[in-house]
């Protein structure tokens, strides 16, 4: 089958963040054709180039999402009433209700005027162009005041002032750039089989718009939430701000779940989020990532360590994960078992990142002043920060590999895969209760409560000694993560996804012969598998809207008919 692959700052390119998983798949289903429709987020990122495609990548479309050119139209009194009228309705929806509420049948009306809206907005932006323009234009700022001071808007949105009002409105058009793009044209999206949209947010954008053009199915995968990353990234903005924003990607999330043909999360504490945001539980399979085991079966295989008395930490440096109370619950270590040292593994992630490893490093020295064990002996710390590539680990698996117990100290997690990394290569660990740790430990670890340096302190001294219950939890934590985390558990879970996508929905094209009479049964079963069937014998007509072009030809010539001379 072909497949579109929608993807937002992440596959094809070098430094995209859903990259590795997406390049495994598409390698892995080879049996299939995809094209890739990607949104990009920054020009260094486009500069920086793609990943090398395999054969099975039929074509790369991109638009940029950091920028969008005006294309000049200026809307006549009918299309300015549509968008007035559109982006009100878009306004009134996110001025109204309670975020997030998702019961209720003042909540789906909501739903229903975000959906209407949006879809209004896009064929708009098909039938006029145009579209960037007006929602930087002053018609838009005004229509969402209205919405604003409208009775029964929300508090918070009544507060809204100009300044607020236009970061609004700026934000809005860049997430709504995608319903400018050409990509719905029966010899775009419309081709394709079914949609798999990489996560939520603007990468099911197109999705939505193949969906609602060309009845494209859609299949959403969120490894991590859109709505709760929006939830932690946006601290500093003005309340009115927020709630409104809040206000956008909910009832986006809503609509994408609402349409999603099936929604696959990475893991239950992303499916919980989905639920909230009204995702049908029928419609819900948990996909886990799928990782690369084979770089540590050497690792996992052998029960030695460099350091039996070693802690590891490994990861990016940054706040969220809290090496504060990961350096205060060593010290409380250090005073039951004092041979113990810490290793940290890990580079610091941007500005903020390096200001927390320089902070770190400061409270280590302090904690733990340099030891020497006579007068003219150079003296040694107990804590190490080291990254990957270094005489000592020179790669990931030997990070692991350096110590007896692998320590997860975060505060906010998503999908934990360093803690998978170490469970490949059979390392006991501990970790907080955060995210989807539970679920992926599975009683194969020890968990504590988050920002609680004591209790941290209390399961490593518990592990580090007794050496016999760390290889049996490694052991055990190596079989779970063999069973339900590699790449090839990931691929067969999306490939029988996309079979029963597939097979529960209608053809969407009508085949005419060369009297432009339909052929009923022209597009059998048989046309989704791969190979050439049939001969170049008919024509093709899509069903959609007044105006859409034909479809590509489409192989219809029923593969069991009878040959030439053939009587009955």
């Amino acid at each position: 089958m072909r497949i579109g692959l929608l993807t937002e700052g992440g596959y094809p390119y070098v430094s995209g963040d859903a990259r590795l998983w997406c390049d495994r798949l598409v390698r892995g289903l080879e049996q299939h054709e995809f094209d890739i429709y990607a949104l990009s987020r920054s020009e260094h990122q486009e500069d920086e180039g793609w990943v090398q495609l395999p054969p099975q990548v039929g074509r790369v479309i991109t638009a940029p999402l950091w920028t969008a050119e005006d294309d000049g139209v200026v809307y006549g009194r009918r299309a300015r009433r549509r968008f007035a009228e559109s982006y009100g309705e878009l306004a009134s929806a996110l001025c109204e209700g309670a975020v997030g509420d998702t019961s209720g049948e003042s909540s789906a009306t909501e739903a229903d005027r975000f959906a209407n809206a949006l879809y209004g907005l896009a064929e708009l932006a098909r039938d006029e162009g145009g579209l960037v323009g007006a929602l930087r234009s002053e018609t838009a700022v005004r229509a969402l005041e209205r919405a604003c001071r409208a009775p029964g808007a929300r508090q918070t949105a009544r507060a809204a002032r100009v300044p607020e009002l236009l970061a609004v409105a700026g934000h809005l058009e860049r997430a709504l750039r995608p319903l400018s793009l050409d990509w719905y044209e029966d010899d775009g999206l419309g081709a394709v089989d079914l949609c798999h949209a990489t996560s939520g947010g603007p990468a099911a954008l197109p999705g939505l718009l193949a969906h609602h053009f060309c009845g494209v199915p859609l299949l959403v995968t969120e490894y991590g939430v859109r709505l709760r990353t929006h939830y932690l990234a946006d601290t500093e903005s003005p309340p009115a701000v927020r709630s409104l924003l809040t206000a956008f990607h909910g009832r986006l999330a809503t609509e994408t779940y609402r349409r999603a043909a099936v929604v696959t999360p990475g893991n239950t504490h992303a499916r919980r989020w989905q639920e909230r945001c009204g995702a049908d539980r029928a419609k819900l399979r948990t996909v886990y990532p799928g990782m690369d085991a084979a770089r540590f079966t050497e690792v996992g295989e052998s029960a030695e360590c460099v350091d039996p008395d070693a802690l590891v930490w490994v990861g990016r440096i940054e706040p969220a994960k809290d090496l504060i109370s990961l350096l205060h619950a060593f010290a409380e270590v250090r005073k039951e078992e004092p041979k113990t040292r810490l290793r940290i593994v890990g580079a610091p992630t941007g500005p903020e990142g390096a200001a927390y490893l320089g902070h770190c490093k400061a409270l280590a020295a302090q904690l733990f002043p340099d030891e020497a064990e006579g007068l003219h002996a150079v003296g040694d710390n107990p804590v190490c920060f080291e990254e990957i590539g270094g005489p000592e680990v020179p790669t990931l698996a030997d990070a692991y590999a350096s110590g007896a117990v692998t320590v997860l100290s975060s505060v906010v997690e998503g999908f934990p895969i360093t803690l998978v990394e170490a469970m490949f290569c059979g390392r006991a660990t501990v970790s907080t209760d955060v995210g989807a740790v539970v679920e992926v430990i599975g009683g194969t670890g020890l968990v504590v409560p988050p920002r609680n340096p004591k209790a941290l302190a209390e399961a490593c001294v518990t592990l580090l000694r007794d050496p016999e219950r760390r290889e049996r939890l490694g052991a055990a934590a190596r079989a779970r993560a063999l069973e339900l985390f590699t790449v090839e558990q990931n691929i067969t879970a999306f490939h029988g996804i996309y079979l029963e996508i597939v097979s529960h929905t209608p053809v969407r094209r009508v085949v005419l012969d060369n009297t432009g009479e339909p052929l009923p049964f022209a597009a059998p079963a048989e046309a989704h598998v791969p190979g050439r069937w049939t001969e170049h014998s008919t024509r093709v007509v899509a069903r959609g809207g007044p105006g859409w072009a034909a479809g590509p030809p489409v192989r219809a010539t029923p593969p069991f008919a009878a040959p030439e001379g053939a009587t009955g």
